[in-house]
């Protein structure tokens, strides 16, 4: 987390051509693209929904967030700022709260990003700090006193920010059709022991369907308490980057990191899509090397990215076969065996690299051709603890 962080987004769909996710209209750097296969009946979206610039505390312009996620091979990205925190106020003043998403349409233009619009309401704990997208307006989320125009303190604008209780905000963007989320709940700056509680607050503004998903994961952190709270109140899973400072700084892609983001299981490529896939819980996220969503979502996204080559062979006079295991995602999937079979040249625990293969030389039953395996794939999670598992099915050709 960076200063004070969070946002709240609005979607707006930028009319271009109907590209695919693997061919953006910028190409410059396509070998970091974070890339992942579609699944039966949804394309898969690539989506940062939490990111700032100098509009709110973030440090670079919106057209470098713009250029960053082309270099990424985002799909979709939302610039989206502090409502009441505004430190570059005097050097860069906008009255209005929309000025952030008028540059970030202007920066995408031409390109084939989708942008989405919204703002983050900032607050004290236990409100803290929370998103909500698809906002029609971000200047309906902030109300000012009549004399706060005259104050020129940012702290203290924020501070009288807060005489617009946080609730009645969320609630002015839910009745815009917005999906909310809580941000970084776990945030030590309001949480010193690092862990998310789910408070009165929150769990009214859940009962109330005001509050629809909850970050698990923001920036270099990951927290199980708030994938619990997520799984014990049916809320969305979210992940992001929230950065302030460069992509290339804080995630080094250039060595192979990438920005956490959020994998949306949407019906087609357009902004209703994406929009109709967040509030169905559509969502999968990508933290580091960590595939993390629930058993609806993360299983066919994992049975699309690993998958058997139907080439297979067997060792000459020997009860021995090889398989490989094909992967077509970014993931570097961690297996560890639980089949019957063991193999000639590997543990129990393999990996196969991205976007690579892994051959496996397996030991056959004297009995049969038909080989089963099955894996844990420990670099996902089902649950805090829980992780998923893998079974592929071959049979094997007669020995030559």
């Amino acid at each position: 987390m960076r200063s004070l962080s969070g946002s709240l987004f609005a979607l707006v769909f930028i009319p271009t051509l109907s590209l695919s996710h693997s061919q953006p209209t910028q190409t410059p750097a396509t070998d970091r693209w974070i890339d992942f296969p579609d699944v039966p009946g949804a394309t898969t979206l690539v989506a940062d929904l939490h990111t700032h610039t100098v509009f709110s505390d973030g440090h670079v312009w919106p057209r470098i967030r713009v250029e960053e996620a082309l270099r990424d091979g985002l799909d979709a990205l939302a610039v989206t700022e502090h409502l009441e925190y505004q430190p570059h106020r005097a050097d860069i003043p906008h009255p209005d709260r929309n000025r952030a998403l008028a540059e970030t349409l202007s920066a995408a233009e031409g390109s084939n990003l989708l942008i989405v619009s919204g703002s983050e309401i900032t607050r004290e704990a236990p409100a803290g700090h929370m998103n909500a997208v698809f906002v029609k307006d971000s200047n309906t989320l902030l109300k000012l006193p009549p004399a706060a125009d005259k104050i020129t303190d940012t702290i203290e604008i924020y501070k009288a920010a807060h005489g617009w209780p946080a609730d009645a905000a969320v609630k002015a963007a839910t009745a815009q059709g917005a999906f909310v989320f809580w941000n970084h709940p776990y945030w030590t700056a309001q949480n010193p022991d690092g862990r998310a509680k789910l408070d009165p607050f929150h769990a009214a503004l859940i009962r109330s369907k005001d509050l629809h998903g909850i970050e698990i994961a923001n920036g270099e952190d990951y927290s199980e308490e708030a994938h619990q709270i997520a799984m014990g109140n049916n809320l969305v899973l979210i992940g992001v980057s929230d950065v302030h400072e460069l992509i290339d700084w804080d995630y080094a892609p250039e060595q192979g990191g990438h920005r956490p983001v959020t994998l949306v299981f949407a019906k087609e490529r357009s902004s209703a899509s994406l929009r109709e896939a967040l509030f169905e819980g559509r969502t999968v996220v990508w933290f580091k090397n960590l595939l993390i969503g629930r058993e609806r979502d993360l299983l066919p996204l994992l049975n699309a990215s690993l998958t058997l080559d139907p080439k297979v062979s067997r060792y000459r006079n020997a009860d021995v076969a090889e398989i490989t295991l094909v992967n077509h995602s970014d993931a570097e999937f961690i297996l560890d065996n639980t089949s019957a079979h063991t193999f000639m040249t590997e543990s129990d625990l393999i990996s196969v690299p991205a976007h690579g293969r892994k051959v496996l030389a397996v030991k056959l039953p004297k009995d049969g051709k038909a080989v089963d395996l099955s894996f844990i794939v420990r670099n996902t999670l089902l649950a805090p603890g829980k992780h998923a598992t893998l079974s592929f099915s071959t049979t094997l050709p007669d020995p030559s």
